[in-house]
């Protein structure tokens, strides 16, 4: 306890970015409806530019997920924290003042430029996580860590019902400010390296890096290049057999949730749901059960529950039923604090945030393609065209593959 007490001040700052970052998620169609097409109900620009932005933030994440989390293990986490936390304060910025259609177009560009890196914040929060807790207690940390993720959406959600538009950009464009102001106050560097920032970042050869220790004694260590190339992540995969295994259980638990996160606005209480009970068993339970089972057979049970909610969500005869499936979610959000303890157990200590970020990587290349296969499943299943009537079809497919 005394260990999650000294990462106290990471959740905090965690917690704070994802509210601020999840809180406008209800109002941002709304306000894109106004901007774009006022006193219409359909958008036909609204969905294209919303597919655009989907696309490059997809691209941009697979690409700077791996860099920035490369970079961390030079510079430190709190150094790249500050930049994914910073830039997002300003779309939001802009739409707190005033939800205009100029001032919703420079939001636009912005917010996509912004959000290749957003995601960072918490592939940098796991591998800050694995600088401070020891491989035997880690996965109860990555636990607590997204169980905190759940709590901030969960917040945040049920904040916006209470606000307008403009208050709710306003309240979350002033909580991404604090959360910003906070990590640079109370967080503490849990990477000292001496001259960091003196050396250039297109580095193409691995130097002797001072890191300095917590009794104040330095040593050399072996750090990786600034710059990934495919080949660095291709060998990064290839250097443990668990950590490419953990690679490929992480790309198709996103891949598969495609179904499930095309149809998230139609079910936006049973997400709300879903998240009440992973956040409670994250918080709770999680740290008990790794104790006692550990990481990888709480990898299988998260991955086993999350085969009995995609079933029932896709057999589901009664509009109770999802909010029934939605119970299995408190195990089935195991996954990835397991599959992030995994994989922070095959790197060494100054390579965490490049093990973290080209997960992260992968699972956004996972994000692209998903719904370009989904999508049109989806569809051809709830129109009259369906070779045979089976709305959740896509869904069954997903569970049977997660199995």
């Amino acid at each position: 306890m005394d260990k999650l007490a000294r990462l106290s001040h990471l959740f905090v700052t965690v917690f704070l970015s994802t509210f601020a970052g999840f809180m406008v998620i209800p109002a941002i169609t709304d306000v894109t409806m106004a901007a774009l097409c006022p006193g219409q109900d359909e958008c036909s620009l609204a969905i294209y530019l919303s597919g655009f932005q989907q696309a490059i933030r997809g691209v941009g994440a697979v690409l700077m997920m791996p860099l920035i989390g490369n970079l961390s293990d030079v510079y430190g986490r709190k150094a790249l924290l500050t930049l994914p936390m910073a830039v997002s304060t300003i779309p939001l910025a802009l739409l707190a003042y005033s939800r205009k259609t100029n001032f919703f177009y420079a939001y636009f560009m912005l917010k996509t430029l912004t959000a290749t890196v957003e995601g960072s914040v918490q592939c940098l929060a796991l591998a800050y996580v694995a600088d401070n807790i020891s491989e035997g207690k880690r996965v109860s940390a990555f636990g607590v860590l997204s169980g905190v993720s759940s709590a901030a959406f969960i917040c945040g959600t049920l904040a916006a019902r209470f606000l307008s538009p403009a208050q709710t950009f306003q309240v979350a464009a002033l909580v991404s400010m604090v959360a910003t102001v906070y990590m640079r106050i109370f967080v503490k560097e849990s990477m000292h390296r001496r001259d960091a920032l003196t050396r250039p970042i297109l580095r193409t050869s691995q130097e002797d890096t001072q890191c300095e220790n917590e009794d104040g004694s330095s040593q050399k260590i072996k750090a990786s290049k600034k710059i990934l190339s495919p080949a660095d992540l291709v060998f990064l995969l290839k250097s443990s057999t668990k950590f490419s295994l953990a690679a490929v259980v992480a790309f198709f638990n996103i891949f598969l949730k495609g179904p499930l996160s095309l149809q998230q606005d139609q079910f936006a209480d049973v997400m709300l749901s879903s998240n009440v009970s992973g956040a409670i068993s994250q918080l709770l339970f999680m740290p008990i059960l790794a104790r006692i089972i550990g990481e990888e057979k709480m990898l299988s049970i998260g991955l086993l529950a999350g085969f009995v909610n995609m079933l029932l969500n896709s057999i589901a005869w009664s509009v109770w039923v999802p909010y029934v499936a939605a119970m299995f979610c408190a195990f089935a959000m195991f996954t990835i604090p397991c599959l992030s303890c995994i994989v922070s157990k095959q790197v060494g200590p100054n390579e965490q945030g490049k093990a973290q970020g080209s997960i992260s990587g992968i699972s956004s290349f996972a994000n692209i393609i998903s719904p370009l296969i989904y999508s049109p499943l989806t569809a051809l299943f709830l129109s009259a065209e369906a070779p045979f009537p089976f709305p959740g079809f896509s869904i069954m497919c997903i569970g049977i593959a997660h199995s």
